[in-house]
């Protein structure tokens, strides 16, 4: 009978003890396992709250920028006392100095002197700004110009001179109304005309006002060391002054003069403009453009043809091309070049006009193209440059059909009244009916727009007043030959003689309201007999400061009284380059002899934009040697033009015009596009392209950079070639650069502070910080010690403001400046002598080496305006040198394990380096270089680092050491190659290798020994054996040169095996990496459509890629060995 108890039918099996005892364990694991579960996921959640609290906090921080909060006065100098934020933040570091530096005087050139008259044996730097135009607030072309010039300005004061850096604003004449008339448009629907000259004006200078401002405080947020007590504008009445009597000189010399010319006109403006506000668009073919004042868009890039009949009624005719039918009405002569064949038996037979009965000659000229069209073109001299010069060579009359407004004028029949591109396309249709056209085809051409309307220019004579500028031109182009006046990249030298050589009198008349009204009155004789014979037009004129002048000069010039004559002024206005040709003499007084005048007139240098050239460069040198006899300055300096990332021109309806303070600040998208919408002139289509240019090309805004990584990201752009294509991701770039120098010198800071601490304790037992023993032949010194090598090391590196905070810190460097006090005390000579023949570690002398390297770098760079080569010498020195391996080479000098001596050589090497790389740093990075320099614990310090001397090549050149720099690179050899290694086979950093050295020189191996420790610290060694005499097993191997081969030890640190099928699919990885990327840069317009960004990365990448897939091999060999 079984021991197993019967089942109950239905019901389940009753269990034994055993199984229930079973059952038993089996549910107090499962509770067990579930209490487990529970607490993991309790764990869990209160992990994953923590990380959300901390991700939280982060963002939190993130959010919420480091500011100044001290209770500083503006103009008071800031609080350096507290310790340094943990982090760079530029609106900490930006704020408080520029107040301070301009209540000091720094900017000024009477700082440091008794009078602006006062001789300065180093000399003295004169610049004035190029004014920026009120048009509105600055962009980032403007930014390169205050970056490149201040910092040009900021060396020139560092090194002692007396220096001003002149500022000012243009009133930009007819840039200015134009956003002023739309601005009046938009939001009172009124022309400047409905609204009145006077009223206009006020509102003009209301604009003034309120940008002239923002201008100002522009240049102030970018740190620019400028002189505000000169600021002028152009039109400010010392200025006005300045041109009424340049004007009335060259008047009177018939260096003015009035004559009816040709001149680029905008019809929508209805004024004349000058060259550079001509933009020349080139069309390859038909391409339809919009015109102001057209609904539709008009067609250009078209040449038609149509035939003129002979009028002797043999039914012959000449077929002309043209791309202006519209000026047909005022065609005197049909053109053939004189050998054409074709058309040499017509020449000076008539051709009968097809719309009125003017018959005009055929007429041979040399300027004719035989292959342009037929070969036969029209002659309309009132509407064409080159037909203008045909004409008065060849003494054909000139007509004009076309008015200011652009509306066809004369007896023309359904003609008259029409608008000139509705007369086009009527004209066709007309010589369509008299089977006369001869049909169209697509013709590349260059179309003049006003680059202020976007109206079409239209060539209009007019009578304007014109500066005769043949005599001035020669002498400027003298000036440059014998090198008396010297052009900044050379190579712009071309332009300047190809300008200046090919000179035409320049046209200084607009009929414009804003801007300089010219100073000239024209006559009127109430009784017409009396007006003398034979006067021309011009004649009529008279030049003076008043009406009463005038009035006066006209009287005498005419012998008449005041009664029999009337004078009107002109109404025009001068081109504003007149004004801004004045402008180096004229914020300094001319004409007056003003001290301002003896003593900064002519300055030192001119710096701007290639494309003002002639327009603003020449016109100053024309002024200054005419007016004054004298170049206005010794060298000019023209800067790249900035263009966006994707090389395109800056311009508001592409949406990258930046403002330098977003860059500065940071902007979001959301903020970008609502200014634009806000502030801008632009009609509704081109703020929405604007906005979508926005969207691609800033999807997240722009991040913070600061004013220094802005200004030292322009200067590092600075290559001295012809544009800039800004990315605002490489201005990032030099912001993190910012955090770096922040962090070292942090970090530099903080080890020297708690340095001194421990001294500060030590020297509560002691008066001296080495209690050497007291030698018998010196006087015996307080605690029986004597001065030492350290003592007066230390003494050196700390000013009294330091030891002052220290309690025994100050006893002790109060007792070593008593005894410093007697020079020819046997102990102060002693330790002196101890002082010359103590020297510092191979590493302190190669820091100060490489310090010498950049001090003569950067002075021979600025002084050949290569602002590319001093930014580049500045990172490398900080990065490179200082941070990447300076540093970290003395945190184990700096340790428990250094001796004082080691400390006291490496401390005293560290700050000079900080002290000596921020005055390197000062021109480009004012803010930042100013916030940490006032907190080196040096003796000695200037007031500012805006006054500092800065680093001279001649004071550090002592330090230059050649062969030591040499030795070093085969040290950094070593530890790359030991660091490369490491790479390669995973090893993390906290693994410490060991590392042998083979070296094949005993010369060799002595210097690599005297770097131990370096090349340690650097490599994550734990210890380093030269030349083993038994090969050391698992060991990888690489080659550094012909006489040094390494070996890195792994034993211990890698699963053979396993690392051999992780290289081989890195192998495989790279491979495709490498493919990809040579695919990439082969496609068809990959220079073109790629940003230049893009394809430097790239390239990066590739080398990265095939540098990493190139050592592999010799990994997998060492690997197998290994097996």
């Amino acid at each position: 009978m079984s021991d197993q108890p019967e089942a109950i039918p239905g019901e389940a099996p009753v269990k034994t003890a055993k199984q229930l005892e079973k059952e038993a364990k089996k549910l107090e694991k499962l509770k067990k396992f579930q209490e487990k579960q529970t607490k993991i996921q309790q764990t869990k959640e209160v992990s994953k709250e923590k990380t959300e609290k901390k991700e939280t906090k982060k963002k939190e921080t993130k959010d919420e920028p480091i500011v100044y909060t001290g209770n500083t006065e503006p103009g008071e100098k800031k609080d350096v006392l507290g310790p340094l934020p943990s982090s760079y933040s530029p609106q900490y570091v930006e704020a408080a100095w520029y107040p301070w530096w301009q209540k000091q005087g720094f900017f000024k050139p009477e700082y440091g002197r008794k009078s602006i008259g006062e001789k300065n044996p180093k000399g003295k730097f004169v610049m004035v700004i190029p004014p920026p135009n009120v048009t509105g607030t600055l962009h980032l072309g403007h930014a390169l110009t205050n970056a490149v010039e201040d910092s040009i300005t900021r060396w020139h004061r560092m090194k002692g001179k007396t220096t001003l850096w002149n500022p000012g604003c243009d009133h930009a004449g007819i840039a200015t109304q134009v956003v002023v008339e739309k601005k009046l448009w938009r939001e009172e629907k009124k022309t400047r005309h409905e609204v009145g000259r006077d009223k206009f004006i006020e509102k003009v200078w209301e604009w003034k006002q309120e940008k002239g401002d923002r201008i100002y405080e522009q240049m102030k947020l970018m740190g620019s060391s400028l002189d505000w007590d000169r600021a002028c504008f152009t039109m400010d009445p010392k200025l006005s002054r300045a041109v009424t009597e340049a004007f009335l000189i060259l008047h009177e010399a018939g260096d003015i003069y009035r004559s009816e010319r040709l001149v680029h006109w905008s019809c929508t403006l209805k004024s004349a403009i000058s060259d550079i506000e001509v933009d020349k668009v080139e069309l390859s073919g038909r391409t339809p453009l919009r015109v102001p004042g057209y609904p539709n868009p008009i067609e250009f890039g078209v040449l038609a043809s149509f035939a003129y009949k002979l009028a002797d009624g043999s039914g012959d005719e000449i077929v002309v091309a043209t791309t202006r039918l519209e000026t047909l009405f005022a065609d005197v002569a049909v053109a053939v070049h004189p050998e054409d064949e074709r058309y040499k038996a017509y020449v000076g037979k008539l051709l009968v006009h097809p719309f009125c009965d003017r018959k005009i000659p055929v007429v041979a000229d040399s300027f004719v193209e035989r292959d342009f069209g037929t070969g036969a073109v029209k002659i309309s001299p009132g509407h064409d440059h080159n037909d203008y010069e045909v004409a008065q060579r060849l003494g054909l009359p000139l007509i004009t059909v076309l008015n200011e407004e652009g509306v066809i004028i004369g007896d023309y029949g359904e003609f008259s009244g029409m608008k000139r591109f509705d007369a086009r396309i009527r004209v066709t249709e007309v010589l369509t009916e008299k089977g006369l056209y001869r049909g169209t085809e697509s013709h590349a051409m260059v179309v003049p727009l006003c680059s202020r309307s976007k109206d079409i220019v239209e060539p209009l004579l007019k009578p304007q007043w014109y500066v005769r500028t043949g005599d001035m031109a020669a002498k400027a182009v003298q000036a440059v030959k014998t090198g008396e006046l010297k052009i900044i990249p050379d190579h712009h030298t071309k332009t300047w003689y190809s300008w200046l050589e090919n000179n035409r009198d320049w046209c200084i008349s607009r009929q414009l309201w804003w801007g300089h009204r010219i100073p000239a009155y024209k006559v009127t004789f109430c009784d017409p007999a009396k007006q003398p014979k034979d006067i021309t037009e011009s004649d009529l004129w008279v030049s003076a400061r008043s009406g009463e002048e005038a009035e006066s000069k006209a009287t005498a010039k005419f012998q008449v009284t005041k009664s029999e004559i009337v004078l009107k002024q002109d109404e025009d206005v001068l081109d504003t380059w007149f004004s801004s040709g004045l402008f180096p003499f004229s914020v300094f007084g001319w004409p007056d002899k003003t001290p301002e005048l003896e003593a900064f007139y002519p300055g030192e240098l001119l710096e701007t934009g290639h494309d003002i050239l002639f327009f603003w460069v020449a016109r100053m040198v024309f002024f200054g040697q005419r007016l004054l006899g004298k170049l206005p300055f010794k060298e000019v300096f023209l800067h790249p033009i900035v263009r966006d990332a994707h090389g395109r021109k800056m311009s508001k309806s592409l949406g990258n015009v930046i403002d330098p303070l977003d860059v500065v600040t940071g902007i979001s998208l959301e903020g970008l596009q609502a200014r634009l919408m806000q502030d801008s002139n632009l009609d509704p289509a081109e703020r929405e392209r604007a906005a979508e240019g926005q969207k691609r090309d800033y999807p997240q805004g722009i991040p913070e950079c600061g004013t220094d990584a802005l200004r030292f990201a322009l200067a590092s752009y600075m290559t001295q070639g012809r544009d800039i294509n800004l990315d605002i991701l490489r201005v990032q770039g030099y912001r993190f650069f910012c955090n770096k120098i922040w962090n070292a010198a942090r970090f530099s800071l903080s080890i020297v502070s708690s340095l001194l601490c421990s001294l500060d304790l030590s020297l509560a037992t002691n008066s001296y910080l080495c209690a050497n023993p007291t030698q018998e032949s010196l006087e015996p010194s307080l605690d029986g010690g004597r001065l030492s090598v350290v003592d007066l090391l230390f003494h050196a590196m700390l000013s009294d403001r330091v030891t002052a905070s220290y309690t025994h810190l100050k006893r002790w460097s109060d007792h070593v400046e008593k005894l410093l006090a007697n020079q020819e005390d046997a102990v102060v000579k002693a330790a002196q002598a101890e002082v010359s023949s103590s020297k510092p570690s191979p590493m302190d002398a190669w820091i100060l080496s490489r310090l010498a390297d950049a001090v003569a770098t950067c002075n021979k760079a600025f002084s050949k305006y290569e602002f590319n080569t001093i930014t580049t010498a500045c990172y490398n020195l900080w990065l490179y040198e200082l941070c990447d391996v300076y540093l970290e080479c003395i945190k184990p000098v700096m340790g428990p394990a250094g001796s004082l001596l080691d400390k006291a050589h490496a401390a005293r090497t560290l700050l000079t380096v900080l002290n000596v790389g921020l005055r390197l740093l000062s021109p480009f990075m004012p803010f930042l270089s100013e916030e940490l320099y006032q907190r080196l614990p040096s003796p000695n310090l200037a007031p500012s680092i805006t006054v500092a001397a800065y680093p001279e090549q001649e004071e550090f050149d002592p330090l230059k050491n050649v062969s030591l720099e040499q030795d070093f690179e085969l040290v950094q050899k070593i530890y790359t190659s030991i660091r490369s290694v490491r790479s390669d086979y995973q090893v993390v950093k906290s693994q410490k290798t060991q590392v042998f050295i083979d070296c094949l020189d005993s010369r060799v191996c002595t210097m690599i020994q005297s770097f131990a420790l370096p090349i340690r610290t650097l490599a994550y060694c734990s210890d380093i054996l030269y030349n083993p005499t038994v090969p050391p097993p698992s060991c990888a191997t690489a080659v550094v040169s012909e006489k040094v081969g390494i070996r890195v030890s792994l034993e211990g640190l890698i699963k053979v095996d396993k690392e051999i099928e992780r290289l081989n699919k890195k192998e495989d990885y790279l491979k495709q990496v490498i493919g990809k990327l040579k695919d990439q840069a082969a496609a068809e317009d990959y220079e073109v459509k790629v940003p230049e960004t893009v394809r430097t990365a790239n390239a990066d990448k590739l080398k990265e890629a095939e540098g990493e897939l190139s050592r592999l091999p010799a990994a997998l060999e060492a690997l197998k060995l290994m097996q």
